[in-house]
């Protein structure tokens, strides 16, 4: 990393709350710039949640000092443009932000390189646009009407300050291809770190197939309890807690048990021992997947999105063309058909491992660096 030597580096993230994907991203580049500074919109971490920051400090915005920010400051989206503009990035050299919403959108002069590994754009502005107005009750009326207003001014200012970024890279080449058609920009693909070594392909397997999603409307658990219901010989374990967690029991037959999401060790245990994963959202890349590939399990999922480049159809899983619950009982009619070589399923995964992660991403903060100080 000679062009790194002596650089200032920032870390910007949207918000700290949980440690979910796209903080094991922030996790990963803080392993190999360890000397960052940390600033996001807020920071709600408890003591004990805050290792994987390396206990660092983070510089937060005065989203965080608001009224009931600390359970809903996602509220506050008609300010989060205006308070990440506010982040000082002043004396760094390198600013590396992680961003599926308002991140990218800090300011940087022309000699500060800004590097942003993109999730995703900002999905409800975009692409789940209609789909967020709908389920928001949004369609009609004058709260609908001024949030079409928001949505449209926050879509030009997601547009514009995609110019604010030198280099994008996207965790999977189904974001790629967004980026592309949103911001008119070229993205490398580098897959997120996934913790390959935690799992191994079990030595005995149960008879049932594993589903496990946060009960959502676009994680389909509807739709896989549908069609398991229609397929009674077949037993199903659905994981998982949230707004849809009704529809989900109303679509669920006896032959479908529901339970409340796991502790890792028993996930892992659930995970592992599963015939089959099933997975039916369409999604930006779909970490648990690459975790049921690592533990040597199949995956039963829908063929956009993530899925696509995970799951090598008819070797490591199978991919269903549509999302409804007919494709996905051809999908295990299929499965069901096949034989698969767990091992060989789980030395597939290795390709999205944590290490090649850090490889990856190193590498091209190095190149970028180089050609771009080369120019300045």
């Amino acid at each position: 990393m000679s062009y790194l030597a002596n650089k200032k580096i920032a870390i910007v993230h949207e918000w700290f709350d949980s440690y979910a994907g796209s903080e094991r991203v922030v996790e990963q580049i803080l392993n190999l710039f360890p000397q960052a500074d940390l600033f996001a919109l807020v920071d709600f971490l408890k003591p004990d949640q805050r290792g994987f920051l390396q206990n660092k400090t983070v510089t937060t915005t005065f989203i965080q000092k608001l009224p009931f920010a600390r359970k809903k400051f996602r509220n506050y989206l008609a300010f989060f443009p205006l308070a990440v503009e506010q982040i000082d990035l002043r004396g760094y050299d390198i600013v590396i932000s992680s961003s599926h919403a308002v991140a990218k959108g800090v300011l940087t002069a022309s000699d500060q390189l800004h590097i942003c590994y993109c999730h995703s754009p900002m999905r409800y502005a975009w692409d789940l646009y209609h789909q967020y107005l709908e389920e928001a009750g949004l369609k009609k009326g004058i709260k609908a009407a001024f949030t079409k207003f928001f949505l449209h001014y926050l879509r030009l200012w997601d547009q514009s300050n995609s110019n604010r970024v030198n280099y994008f890279v996207a965790n999977s080449a189904y974001i790629a291809a967004r980026i592309k058609n949103v911001y008119q920009r070229t993205a490398a693909v580098i897959y997120p770190p996934v913790n390959t070594t935690q799992f191994e392909p079990a030595s005995q397997k149960a008879d049932y197939y594993f589903a496990a999603a946060r009960m959502v409307p676009y994680k389909k658990l509807d739709l896989i309890a549908e069609a398991f219901s229609r397929m009674p010989d077949k037993k199903l374990i659905i994981a998982g807690s949230g707004p849809e967690l009704k529809k989900v029991k109303n679509k669920a037959g006896s032959n479908v048990t529901i339970i409340p999401l796991l502790s890792h060790h028993s996930f892992k245990k659930y995970l592992t021992e599963a015939k089959a994963f099933v997975y039916a959202a369409e999604e930006d890349f779909g970490i648990v997947m690459a975790e049921a590939q690592a533990a040597g399990v199949p995956v039963i999922a829908f063929k956009k999105g993530g899925a696509a480049e995970i799951v090598k159809d008819g070797s490591t899983g199978i991919l269903f063309d549509r999302q409804s619950p007919e494709s996905l009982i051809e999908g295990v009619r299929r499965f069901e058909s096949a034989v698969f070589d767990p091992n060989a399923i789980s030395l597939h995964a290795e390709q999205f491992a944590t290490e090649q992660f850090a490889q990856n991403f190193s590498r091209y903060v190095d190149a970028c660096a180089a050609e771009f100080f080369n120019l300045h």
